[in-house]
């Protein structure tokens, strides 16, 4: 009867070991190392092409839009690499337009900037805007934006495109604005801005130690 019991405790044992090492690799992922150069960085940001933000298929389109935050290396994934501290959307003599009159956005920051993939091949970085807070004005209707928005991060450019997918956005406060802007909308919010961190583009790294 003990040879039996041995050679069962020897495969059982056997199978364990087994076990541990095909799980240990895919638990012990480790976290990405996102280096930002420089880091930490004063940031300014100017829009290229129009900034549109959709409700309901009504565009709310700005010609002028420029931003001001910080940024910085970070570990994790995702993580923080950047804040948006300030945005202005429109400039005097340049609004910003829509089918329902001119529109008024003030947001509150800070938004931040947050890294998830790196494709070293092209230098691009993948993540989104999170803390997404704002109050967009078009005539008597007011209603309040909250969430994140899809974007991606190029270092030879300095490009952040925003490109915000349907439900990361959502509307969860609107007065006056009837059935054009309800309680629940989902809207999209797509552009393009330039990033410099002085004079210099600031270059964004991921690597997995």
């Amino acid at each position: 009867m003990k040879k039996p019991i041995r050679k069962l405790a020897v495969v059982a044992g056997g199978a364990s070991a087994a076990l541990a090492l095909a799980v240990s690799p895919a638990t012990a992922v480790p976290s990405t190392v996102w280096t930002v150069t420089p880091s930490p960085a004063s940031i300014t940001a100017v829009n290229s092409g129009n900034i549109v933000l959709s409700v309901n298929g009504i565009a709310m389109t700005c010609t002028k839009s420029n931003g001001a935050g910080t940024g910085q290396s970070a570990t994790g994934n995702p993580a923080t690499i950047g804040n948006i501290n300030s945005i202005a959307f429109g400039a005097t003599g340049a609004p910003c337009t829509s089918l329902l009159g001119n529109v008024t956005t003030v947001a509150t920051t800070p938004w931040t900037i947050v890294a998830q993939d790196y494709t070293a091949a092209s230098g691009v970085t993948k993540g989104y805007i999170g803390n997404v807070d704002a109050k967009v004005t078009v005539g008597a209707c007011v209603f309040r934006v909250t969430g994140k928005a899809s974007a991606t991060y190029t270092n030879s450019t300095g490009a952040l495109a925003v490109n915000s997918v349907s439900g990361e956005l959502t509307v969860v406060s609107a007065t006056n604005c009837g059935s054009a802007v309800p309680v629940g909308s989902k809207p999209l919010f797509k552009g393009t801005y330039l990033f410099k961190a002085g004079t210099v583009i600031p270059k964004v790294v991921g690597s997995n130690p």
